[in-house]
């Protein structure tokens, strides 16, 4: 017997596999299952579909296919982005920019690539979680080889100019690298148009399956292998491909990009919705970033008074799924990195709370999950409180 409908409001942290998706990978399970490197009728087939795969996600991005690498995440796109430029031109120079608001796939990267002898520059954010375009400028130097800002923050939403940010590194001669990982369902990216050099995608973020991603790296820029074995993946990213992951990630960006335009304003209504309807029946809350220009999906809260652990776990048992800032963080609660870089008193930061929603996301869950979370932070509020 079920229980009562859950509302899962952390579609930042992973999508739901859509049946589509599914229905695609099922339907080439079995030619799927052999090694695309063998040169046998199986192995042929398999490579077929990978080929097939890799040339879907190239028309949909305006790129060339020998542009796409199959890769086991966004994680790993950002690793081998990031790695794979530094140790290519460390002869040429050993100083890498970035923000202090990168996933920690990047800030956990670049901290390792610190201990190798790189240099760092971290760049501030002001309160709406925006890198200062002149700030950016100024950091570039002429050992500067890579400069690496995600294109939508994870926590907050904001969309950084990326196009503009790119551009000015391009002057210095520097490659650019952007976290595009929570755009696809709602920010159309061609590769030409972002101006990037590589761009690191993961199709959990869009509704297609976990362990499989995509790194874009532009013709010409010098990456070294980071995974060492055979020669897949032209070379870039060793290991037999995940060829049915590949055929599901190509599926689910289709029909992310084909949905977009009708899917992106009624996702932001809905998140519009959330938003004031939360400052609305709770005191003493406000939305982070509430003035950036965001991606429409992730509306970051914080309460005063409150701390984020109780406030999630709660609403878990109200029947409402949503986290304590990035998910990736999970297991350990601390201050996040985001919210603390944006410069918020430190009562802020302790009850932080992100809601993310997705392309099945109803009204009626926004306004249930509303008068959920008022009861939760008032109850909360309340036991925290000392009788006089």
């Amino acid at each position: 017997m079920s229980g009562p409908a859950r509302i899962y409001l952390d579609h930042a942290a992973t999508t739901p596999v859509r049946r589509d998706v599914q229905a695609a990978m099922l339907a080439h399970a079995g030619e799927a299952a052999y090694n695309p490197s063998s040169l046998h009728l199986e192995g042929r087939r398999a490579r077929a579909l990978l080929d097939d795969a890799r040339d879907r996600v190239a028309a949909l991005l305006g790129a060339h296919r020998s542009e796409i690498l199959f890769v086991a995440g966004g994680s790993e796109a950002d690793n081998l982005a990031l790695f794979g430029v530094a140790h290519a031109l460390r002869e040429r120079g050993r100083h890498l920019v970035s923000s202090r608001i990168e996933h920690h796939a990047v800030l956990h990267a670049l901290d390792a690539l610190r201990e190798d002898g790189f240099e760092v520059t971290l760049l501030e954010v002001d309160r709406n979680g925006y890198v200062d375009v002149d700030a950016f400028a100024a950091a570039l130097r002429p050992d500067t080889i890579l400069a690496s800002i995600m294109l939508a923050n994870n926590e907050i939403g904001t969309l950084q100019p990326v196009g503009r940010l790119a551009r000015l590194a391009h002057e210095r001669g520097v490659l650019f690298h952007t976290d595009a990982v929570q755009a696809p369902p709602y920010i159309a990216i061609d590769v030409d148009d972002l101006g990037a050099d590589l761009i690191s995608l993961a199709a959990h973020k869009f509704y297609g399956p976990k362990g499989v991603g995509v790194l874009y790296v532009r013709r010409g820029v010098a990456l070294r292998a980071i995974l060492h074995g055979g020669s897949q993946e032209f070379g870039k990213r060793a290991g037999t491909e995940n060829v049915l992951g590949a055929v599901g990630l190509a599926t689910a960006l289709e029909l992310v990009i084909l949905e977009r335009s009708e899917v992106a304003p009624r996702v932001e209504a809905l998140r519009d919705r959330l938003e004031a309807g939360v400052l609305t029946a709770v005191a003493d809350a406000r939305v982070n970033a509430r003035e950036a220009v965001r991606v429409p999906h992730i509306a970051s809260f914080s309460f005063a008074e409150v701390d984020s652990e109780p406030l999630v776990v709660r609403l878990d048992l109200e029947g409402i799924a949503v986290s304590a800032g990035s998910a990736c963080a999970s297991g350990v609660l601390e201050p996040s990195h985001v919210i603390a870089a944006l410069g918020l008193d430190p009562g802020w930061q302790r009850g932080v709370l992100r809601c993310s929603l997705g392309r099945d996301t109803t009204a009626e869950e926004i306004d249930a999950s509303v008068e959920a979370l008022a009861r939760v932070v008032g109850d909360l509020r309340g036991k925290n409180s000392t009788p006089a």
